[in-house]
């Protein structure tokens, strides 16, 4: 008896899964929106992916968390400003200049220029070493 009510369950399982799900797409509206939106928005996990890349977990739960404040009838400026008092600037894949995000704008330069500079510098003491051709050349 109870092998039989094993399989009848195991049977009905799919179908039960099945009455879960609820398709995602049901407005092309909301749909076209989130789209817009996962474009500026940065995948916490992923952090060099946006929103609409991403396929992590944490990605699909804000992309639903998105699109429940969409139907809630936020508009996307509401939506940004609650993702970043949430999640801070970093969540905006495009944060804004200001103080707090500065270093993110000009850290790359920066790094850019102390690499340029070690570089010189490593040459320079480099060529310094390394005995002059002409003195070689006399002695010999």
């Amino acid at each position: 008896m109870m092998k039989k009510l094993m399989v009848i369950l195991l049977l009905l399982s799919p179908l039960l899964v099945g009455a879960e799900a609820r398709p995602l797409g049901d407005d092309p509206a909301i749909e076209a929106r989130l789209k817009s939106l996962s474009q500026e928005l940065r995948c916490l996990v992923c952090q060099n992916q946006t929103l609409a890349d991403s396929s992590a977990p944490l990605a699909e739960d804000l992309r639903r968390e998105i699109r429940e404040l969409i139907t809630k009838g936020m508009t996307d400026k509401e939506i940004t400003d609650y993702l970043v008092a949430r999640y801070g600037d970093f969540v905006r894949y495009r944060p804004p200049m200001k103080p707090q995000t500065a270093l993110l704008w000009v850290g790359p330069g920066l790094l850019l220029l102390a690499g340029l500079g070690g570089l010189w510098f490593t040459l320079r003491k480099r060529n310094a070493q390394l005995p002059d051709d002409n003195e070689e050349g006399e002695e010999a």
